[in-house]
């Protein structure tokens, strides 16, 4: 137990941001840009979901950038035509899990990521973005050794590592923030395996790329890369007075321990077995993500006895009265609660949009130069300029459609004394 402690201590220290105040400000534009590990939409989703629900007094907007098998120089080439025009604000990068070559780390290796890496860093900087450079993440100890040719897990996940380093050297020579995705992986890793046995994937069944457990500690590393707090809201209840709630809910009633709540933003919600790694909160005794992005707390003061049973939804727990005077953590303490439903469609319509951005990138918008090289002399690019503005139109309406899914959610609480 000591061992796991520590873990999510380090864990917690390797991932943790450092500013009072989110680095994504009012009404801007976040980028998530990365390789299939990023396509798959799952880390990136997390974040727009937590971002879109859990802050959405920001009414900050994402975009999303993965591409399938790509390098660091991949993205390299193609960031002026796919990216800038859309003038992000702030972008995370996390490549390297291709720049490795799936082989035991060599001196060009390295180099090819670093001039790569840096000038995409460079040239971002140039367009007054703020860039958080991502490590690489980890490959699974389990499922890569049973399905790597030639070297295993331990081989690269040293690749990796290096790789990390020059990441973290990238962002120290741009002066720009670093997000160590790789080490917090591989901690989180060990000690779920340690625990659930070595068949219970992280970093994939491919050995690759993360199931959505592991996609959730790469949010949370990027998300407190970020400078997201955590601070959900606080619910006060006095036993034997009013009761109390901070910006983003509203208490409608209250009496007698029963109280009904309108809230307009959310806390973070997971779903699925304890230990299914299909399923995000097989991970939460392995991670800090409640403990530092998701804390929704409730407090009750003048309780007359020294417990009480706590209903929310529908499940009820029995708490001290030391620890309700304390507060709970209800995000934590209920992971199937009254928001749940409601973050299921809010889940749905940010895939939707995240799945029509990756399509309208690689089919599309990264095709355009070399459509209007083929053109014809005296042929106009007015009509490939003009799919181009219907598809970002088309996105924009996806945007707006997210827009309308979030609606506060009314629930209740109730006290009662055992």
């Amino acid at each position: 137990m000591k061992k796991v402690i520590i873990g999510l201590v380090l864990t917690l220290l390797l991932c943790s941001g450092l500013n009072a105040d989110p680095l994504l400000k009012q009404g801007q534009l976040l980028a998530i840009v990365g390789d299939s590990i990023t396509e798959e939409k799952e880390y990136s989703r997390f974040m727009e979901l937590y971002i879109t629900c859990c802050y959405p007094q920001l009414k900050a907007k994402c975009l999303l950038m993965g591409w399938s098998g790509e390098k660091a120089s991949g993205f390299n080439r193609r960031m002026d035509n796919d990216l800038l025009f859309f003038k992000p604000n702030v972008v995370t990068i996390c490549y390297g899990m291709n720049d490795g070559g799936y082989t035991k780390y060599l001196k060009g290796i390295g180099q090819g990521f670093e001039i790569a890496l840096n000038d995409i860093v460079n040239r971002l900087k140039q367009n007054n973005v703020l860039v958080l450079v991502g490590s690489p993440g980890a490959v699974d100890t389990y499922y890569y050794d049973k399905k790597a040719k030639k070297d295993g897990s331990a081989v690269y996940n040293e690749t990796l590592e290096k790789l990390s380093e020059i990441a973290k050297k990238v962002s120290n020579d741009n002066q720009m923030p670093y997000v160590e995705v790789h080490e917090p992986l591989m901690t989180v890793m060990a000690n779920a395996k340690k625990t659930n046995g070595e068949t219970y994937a992280v970093c994939g069944t491919d050995g690759i790329h993360p199931t959505p457990n592991g996609h959730i500690v790469m949010a949370q590393c990027f998300l407190k890369g970020l400078g997201f707090d955590g601070n959900i809201g606080t619910i006060t209840i006095d036993m034997k007075g009013k009761a109390d709630a901070t910006e983003g809910h509203k208490i409608l009633s209250a009496k007698d321990g029963k109280v009904e709540i309108e809230s307009s933003r959310y806390p973070f919600c997971f779903y699925g077995k304890e230990k299914d790694a299909e399923q995000t909160a097989s991970i939460l005794p392995f991670v800090t993500f409640n403990e530092e992005l998701n804390r929704f707390m409730l407090v009750v003061k003048n309780l007359d006895g020294a417990k009480a049973k706590v209903t929310w939804g529908e499940d009820s727990k029995s708490f001290t009265k030391e620890q309700l005077e304390k507060g709970i953590n209800l995000a934590s303490e209920f992971v199937l609660n009254p928001f749940s439903k409601s973050f299921r469609t809010m889940d749905a319509v940010i895939l939707e949009k995240q799945a029509y951005e990756t399509d309208m990138i690689k089919n599309y918008i990264t095709k355009i130069p070399d459509m209007i090289d083929d053109l014809k002399d005296g042929e106009s690019d007015k009509p490939i300029m003009e799919k181009k503005e219907k598809m970002l139109k088309n996105r924009e309406k996806k945007m707006k459609k997210i827009e309308e899914a979030f609606v506060p959610v009314k629930y209740t609480l109730e006290i009662v004394k055992e």
